[in-house]
């Protein structure tokens, strides 16, 4: 099941996020905007203190309860989607939330890029994606 998508810009500000299930906790908006830039940091740090030249950071969180897959662009911004631990293919539903972005937001000539996303028709699709994807498709 996937729980949540949150999306964070290059400089590590929250400018999307959706929950999709109601077995995540509920977070104030003060806490997703923490969450971001602390996981902002956290990327950037992996990154640099990799044994391995040119690592691109953390791309995989893992809990006991949860999986936190990390899908970062060729622009820097980064598509955290939180699933369960047992979720089969979290990495390709990331990069199909990254087409609804592409297609959605950047080829929105009055989105203006960094800033929160604030658009109807990306958000209808991203939790149609969402929907499918967590059997709840009607509901």
């Amino acid at each position: 099941m996937i729980h949540a998508l949150l999306i964070i810009n290059k400089a590590g500000g929250l400018i999307y996020n959706r929950d999709f299930s109601d077995g995540l906790a509920k977070l104030t908006s003060n806490e997703y905007l923490v969450l971001a830039g602390t996981f902002h940091g956290i990327h950037a740090i992996a990154s640099r203190i990799s044994p391995v030249p040119g690592s691109s950071g953390i791309e995989l969180l893992e809990a006991d309860t949860f999986k936190m897959y990390c899908f970062q662009t060729l622009t820097g911004v980064k598509f955290l989607v939180v699933t369960d631990p047992t979720h089969p293919n979290a990495e390709a539903v990331t990069k199909k939330f990254y087409e609804i972005y592409a297609d959605f937001v950047m080829k929105n000539p009055f989105y203006s890029p960094e800033m929160p996303i604030r658009i109807d028709l990306f958000d209808n699709n991203i939790q149609k994606l969402a929907r499918q994807l967590n059997g709840t498709e009607g509901r």
